[in-house]
C-alpha cells in the first residue's frame, strides 16, 4: 500500500525574486525535510537550509527537524536579517527628533 501523502507549499523570496512550490510529501515529514525536498537550495545557491530559520504561515518554527507538517501548511524559508529592526526604528526615531528640533523656532 502506498504511503499517505499530504500537499504543502514551500516559499522563499529574495529582494528581487520569489518562488512558491506546491509539493506532495509523506505524512510525518518535517519542516526542514520539506524545504530540502522542494529543491529551493538548488534554485537559490546562497541558501543554507541547515542554518536558516523557518516558519509556517508567519509563525517561527522552533525545531524544524521535529515539527511535522499538516496538509495545507506553507513552509516559509527566512533570509537572515541585514539589520536589527529595533535598531533601525531607534535610529529613525532619533533622526525624526533631530529634524523636529532643527525646524523649531528659537
Amino acid at each position: 500500500m502506498a504511503e499517505p501523502m499530504i500537499r504543502v507549499e514551500v516559499v522563499y523570496a529574495t529582494v528581487d525574486r520569489q518562488e512558491l512550490l506546491a509539493l506532495d510529501v509523506p505524512v510525518g515529514t518535517s519542516v526542514r525535510a520539506a524545504a530540502i525536498a522542494s529543491g529551493m537550495a538548488e534554485r537559490f545557491p546562497e541558501l543554507d537550509l541547515a542554518q536558516c530559520p523557518f516558519g509556517i504561515f508567519g509563525k517561527l518554527v522552533g525545531d524544524p527537524e521535529q515539527r511535522e507538517l499538516e496538509a495545507g501548511d506553507r513552509v516559509e524559508i527566512y533570509r537572515p536579517l541585514l539589520a536589527d529592526p529595533k535598531e533601525v526604528r531607534r535610529l529613525r526615531a532619533l533622526k525624526a527628533a533631530a529634524a523636529r528640533k532643527a525646524q523649531k523656532p528659537i
